[in-house]
């Protein structure tokens, strides 16, 4: 199954029609897939003191991290799709990794940290007004080893679009194709 991670609030945005383009893809294939579409699912990415309290016990007290967690134990490519932001991750995709990647369900500490997760195929989907390179060590390094690799979620390729509120409809256009493209 693929698991597509949304995380961008408003669905008259460019990331939408990444998704969109992405799930007609999917669809016309007949692929399995799953929407996680944070801000429509109203996940919180804050911690409450309850749910800190059972953290390093790696249980969730949300049913809709449990629900997250079942799908991803199918996945078997992901795909994220977000805005840079701050040249960083939006906060609602930062709470994800915190609250839905727990200690014996991504990770473990026996014996070292330990990855869980077995998802092979990985594609991250970003937009900017800025620069890809501007992004580039966050995505290349931060982001796909310390909290993609970390926990098995391997082999990412990386689309970025800039420009893309000035950028005009041809850029869009062009990227839209590059991105179903890159949808195997």
């Amino acid at each position: 199954m693929v698991t597509i991670v949304f995380s961008h609030p408003w669905h008259g945005s460019f990331n939408k029609a990444i998704l969109d383009t992405i799930t007609a893809k999917l669809g016309s294939e007949k692929k399995e897939f799953q929407v996680i579409d944070l801000h429509k699912d109203g996940f919180n990415p804050v911690f409450s003191e309850e749910e800190l309290a059972v953290y390093n016990q790696g249980k969730a007290l949300d049913p809709l991290i449990i629900k997250y967690q079942k799908y991803i134990s199918k996945t078997e490519q992901i795909i994220f799709i977000f805005p840079n932001w701050w040249n960083t991750i939006p906060a609602i995709l930062k709470g994800f990794f915190d609250k839905v990647l727990l200690k014996d369900f991504a990770f473990n500490y026996e014996g070292g940290f330990n990855p869980l997760l077995s998802i092979d195929k990985t594609l991250v989907i970003t937009t900017s007004e800025h620069p890809s390179a501007n992004f580039d060590y966050f995505i290349n390094h931060c982001f796909a080893e310390d909290m993609l690799a970390s926990v098995g979620i391997k082999n990412m390729q990386w689309l970025s679009c800039t420009g893309t509120s000035k950028g005009g409809d041809e850029n869009r256009k062009e990227f839209l194709d590059k991105v179903e493209k890159a949808i195997l």
